[in-house]
């Protein structure tokens, strides 16, 4: 058995239970083997009890975690938990059951030394797009002429999120909610586009008022 249940290194076994026996036994004592010497290494401890929430595009890969970390160490070791956990996505862009890894959870206490810590893993969470709200057109006045079509003032542009590559494109048309004559009646546009490396991460929003 060793001294102590604790991890080290070349750690000192004593034995014990060896017996003799025989016509000469009782002209010996007999010496226990020694010098034995093992190692313990540090066992596994998996962090559990986080979960990661969905988000919406924000362009970083922060998650948000619900739950607390908690371990199951050996018997009544007495190991806590502690740190400040963090979760990050693999990258900022949209996507359904996207892995999240997990850092800082630290354990702590009389055992804690004689265990490696496993961060939580297996969680996933999606982050879904965000609206982006175009801009910059006008509507303008015209004369009856027994159609819809409604003539569009300015240019579209988008406000994407920091820094973020989103460009506008398409053929922004414009239409009334019917032909007749009529005092600041409703124009509807579309056509409206947007390009870019970022563009995936969010959903346009053709403009309104």
């Amino acid at each position: 058995m060793f001294a102590d249940k604790n991890v080290g290194n070349a750690k000192a076994v004593t034995v014990t239970g060896l017996t003799i026996s025989g016509a000469d036994a009782t002209n010996y004592q007999l010496l226990q083997p020694t010098g034995l010497t093992a190692s313990i290494t540090t066992a596994t401890l998996q962090a559990t009890g986080l979960s990661a929430g969905n988000k919406v595009y924000d362009a970083n890969t922060t998650a948000t975690l619900g739950g607390a970390a908690s371990v199951a160490p050996i018997g009544s070791d007495s190991v806590s938990v502690g740190g400040a956990a963090a979760g990050v996505f693999a990258d900022k862009n949209v996507g359904s059951a996207k892995a999240v890894t997990i850092t800082g959870v630290t354990i702590a206490g009389a055992d804690a030394a004689n265990y490696q810590l496993l961060q939580p893993t297996g969680l996933n969470a999606s982050i879904t797009p965000a609206t982006l709200q175009a801009t910059g057109l006008s509507a303008g006045n015209k004369v009856y002429d027994a159609n819809t079509r409604a003539t569009l003032i300015g240019t579209a542009t988008v406000t994407p999120i920091g820094s973020d590559s989103v460009s506008v494109g398409g053929a922004a048309a414009g239409v009334f909610a019917d032909k007749n004559v009529g005092n600041a009646k409703a124009v509807t546009v579309t056509g409206v586009t947007i390009a870019g490396t970022d563009a995936a991460n969010y959903q346009l929003l053709q403009p309104t008022g």
